[in-house]
Parts: C-alpha cells; structure tokens; sequence
C-alpha cells in the first residue's frame, strides 16, 4: 500500500488490484464523426483530444451535441456482457476534457439536456450495474475542461482565483451530483 495513504484508500486500491477485469467506457461528443474541415486525417490523436489537437473553437464543437443520439446504447446489453466477459467493474466517462456532462447536471452543457438523445448514460449504466453485480466507477476530468472559462485547457496557464472559480461554480456542483445521485460510485 502506498505511504500516506488513507484506509478507503487502501482499500479501493486493494480492490482494484484484486478485481483485475473491467470495462472503460469512454464515450462522448468525441465519438461522433468529425467534420471534414477539422483534418482529422492529418491529426495524430482524433478521440478525445479532438477539440485541442484540430483547435476547434467551442462554439463549433457544442454544435456535436445536435447529432447525438446513440440509437443502439443500450446499458443493459453493455453491461450484461461485460458481466458474462468475467469483468468485475465499469468506468464511464461522466466528463472528459471537452466540459461536456454524460450525465444530467445542474449544468446545462449535458447529455440530457443539450442532445436530441435526452437520456442519462450514467445513471442507466449505474442501475444496469447495479442488476448484474458490477462496481460502478467514474471517470471526472476537473483539471482540464475546455467548456469552462477559468478552467484549465492544456498547457495554457490559468489565474489561480480563475481556476477556483470554475472548480466552485462548476467541478465541485458535478462531482457532488455524482456522487450524490448515482448510487454507490466504486472509485472515482
């Protein structure tokens, strides 16, 4: 166990290391198709980091959100079959770098609130999770967020009072959100 290390903490890290097996969902705007100004032959990393490598303004980016839907997710069937694979846990992606909420927030740059699919990812796949006995885990991106204005980008600096700004107005709400309303969260 690590040096200075609390007993939750030694305990989770114990539980990871034993569960070996599970699933990281890392979904988001990201996920769909790019246009084709954004070069993303040209671009080393398209996934995730798509926003800051292609240096797509927000105001373009936000503009995914129109055309999620995500017809075939069907939390059930993902996690059921992560169960019969022999895997022990999930990690879903509520919020990657790009500031956007997989889950329903007080925020409104969200799943639910900003696409034509209005559903939540998160809590169907904490309940899923829930029927077929798989830890439920999270993955929350506080240090970078591109959506914020005070949040960090990549290595751009940021003003300290700028950067408390966003973790009070917008990271701290979230994480409370999710820790609040999804059940027992498995690791953060």
């Amino acid at each position: 166990m690590g040096v200075g290390m609390t007993m939750t903490e030694k305990t989770s890290a114990a539980w990871l290391r034993e569960a070996r097996f599970g699933l990281f969902i890392h979904w988001g705007l990201y996920a769909l198709p790019h246009p084709p100004h954004w070069r993303p032959r040209e671009i080393e990393q398209q996934g995730e980091w798509i926003m800051q490598t292609a240096r797509v303004p927000l105001a373009e980016y936000r503009q995914l959100a129109r055309r999620f839907r995500a017809p075939r997710f069907d939390a059930d069937q993902w996690v059921r079959t992560a169960r019969e694979a022999g895997m022990r846990y999930l990690v879903f992606t509520a919020k990657h770098h790009d500031g956007f909420a997989m889950f329903k927030s007080f925020h409104p740059y969200n799943v639910v609130d900003a696409t034509p699919f209005a559903r939540d990812p998160a809590r169907e796949l904490a309940e899923a999770c829930r029927r077929y006995g798989i830890r439920f885990c999270l993955y929350y991106s506080h240090a970078l967020d591109w959506e914020a204005p005070g949040a960090p980008r990549h290595a751009e600096p940021v003003a300290p009072a700028a950067f408390e700004r966003y973790l009070r107005e917008k990271s701290f709400p979230q994480v409370r959100e999710l820790l609040s309303n999804y059940g027992p969260i498995g690791l953060m």
